[in-house]
């Protein structure tokens, strides 16, 4: 079984974070079944963008990290926190520990500035939210990231993604790298991306 940590934040993103439960969740049931995701945060109770309350299934000081073979990072609202949860040392330390062991790192949006805080994107490609109403793309090259112009990146082990509409992809993207491109496709199909609008 591939364990995934999906690591959240307070202010997270409510529909970068189900991607990953609903991707990997309908390949548990449909797929190869080789995935399982558990939620874990700093706090027992965390509070998404939109203001609704989680309840992660476990506490990141409850967890061993060498258990886990991904780790899903949605991204959030400086207005809702997220910032706080996300650049503090205790959340930095998981990003390093997956990079270090050159497991999948997947982010939607924002996440790839977390990920940049931690210093192991530096001279890699990258992308983050690009709307020409945001300086997001500015905070990254800033971390001497090397920005790429495109909807989903991925530098070896670590996906980057430049907006909430990715979340999908991201998450194909992380199925794919955990199993295998025939079926991440199959569960595709299963939850009907492959369908035409009519």
């Amino acid at each position: 079984m591939k364990k995934v940590l999906l690591l959240l934040a307070n202010g997270f993103e409510a529909v970068e974070a189900s991607v990953f439960t609903d991707v990997l969740g309908w390949n548990k049931c449909k797929g190869d079944g080789t995935t399982q995701v558990v939620t874990v945060g700093l706090h027992s109770q965390l509070r998404c963008t939109w203001n609704f309350k989680v309840t992660p299934e476990k506490q990141l000081d409850e967890i061993i990290l060498e258990e886990y073979d991904a780790l899903a990072i949605p991204g959030g609202f400086e207005e809702a926190g997220f910032y706080e949860d996300a650049y503090s040392e205790d959340f930095q330390e998981v990003i390093r520990h997956f990079d270090s062991q050159k497991k999948p790192i997947a982010t939607i949006c924002v996440a790839a500035l977390v990920v940049a805080h931690s210093g192991v994107l530096q001279n890699r490609k990258a992308i983050t939210y690009s709307h020409s109403s945001s300086n997001r793309l500015a905070q990254l090259k800033e971390y001497g990231v090397e920005i790429v112009n495109g909807r989903v990146v991925r530098d070896d082990n670590i996906i980057t993604s430049c907006n909430p509409s990715t979340a999908f992809e991201v998450a194909f993207t992380l199925l794919e790298m955990l199993t295998s491109k025939e079926n991440a496709g199959k569960v595709k199909e299963l939850m009907g991306f492959e369908h035409d609008v009519i």
